[in-house]
């Protein structure tokens, strides 16, 4: 499977990938100039030395490309993973590349995420961020048509906007955005990927982006089995 459907209308593609968890041994021995041609228990013995010690290099030569379709409120998430990457301590990387879809050029049929009405959930009691249970079925009900409606008047104001003339990059001004779909192209290092699932399969991250990483984990686990069981933080 290449395609994991998240969400209402979105999905995690994977387009292409590089490497193997004998690339991350082979790059951890070539300081002994030592090549493994197939895998083995003291190969996998040397991924977890490698995971638990912090010996984080060789994890950078795999690499992972994927297509993403998600509502801009999780777009925008995962994005300080993309700035953030070089800097953040304990991993060192920039091996990143993120390029999205743009309304300056295109002017497709714009997409929204529209929760069921079981699906909005309450302020948390106790946090000034996440959110807490999720709420009754008839505020629900009318929460989704609220969000409907406005979305039926943004669609409708852009549209009209373009049929006056307006430029594509100016019309996107009468969109809802954080619901709306985006596209984009996602390219990172197995380290970071792992990096970005840690964060966000937590089970304090927004509902919306673990569903995410649940897709990522379930795309990527397959291809690097030992590495990524090492690099994700245990959980119960």
């Amino acid at each position: 499977m290449t395609l994991y459907q998240v969400l209402d209308k979105g999905y995690v593609r994977l387009v292409n990938h590089m490497g193997s968890d004998l690339s991350v041994v082979n790059a951890a021995r070539v300081s002994y100039a030592k090549e493994s041609n197939e895998l083995s228990d003291k190969d996998i013995r040397l991924i977890k030395f490698l995971a638990r010690e912090g010996h984080t290099s060789p994890f950078r030569h795999v690499m992972l490309q994927y297509e993403i379709y998600a509502p801009l409120m999780v777009a925008r998430q995962w994005w300080k993973y993309v700035i953030g990457s070089a800097h953040a301590e304990g991993t060192g990387d920039s091996l990143e590349a993120w390029n999205e879809s743009s309304r300056r050029y295109i002017t497709e049929e714009p997409t929204f995420y529209i929760p069921n009405s079981d699906e909005w959930r309450s302020k948390p009691e106790n946090s000034k961020q996440g959110s807490g249970e999720v709420l009754g079925n008839e505020v629900g009900t009318q929460l989704t048509q609220e969000l409907i409606e406005y979305i039926e008047l943004g669609v409708q104001k852009y549209e009209s906007a373009i049929e006056a003339g307006l430029c594509a990059e100016q019309a996107r001004l009468f969109l809802p955005s954080y619901g709306m779909y985006v596209r984009w192209y996602w390219t990172a290092s197995l380290q970071s990927v792992c990096h970005f699932l840690n964060q966000r399969l937590e089970h304090d991250a927004q509902k919306e982006i673990q569903d995410y990483a649940k897709a990522i984990l379930e795309l990527s686990k397959p291809l690097y089995p030992a590495s990524i069981q090492e690099l994700l933080v245990k959980r119960d």
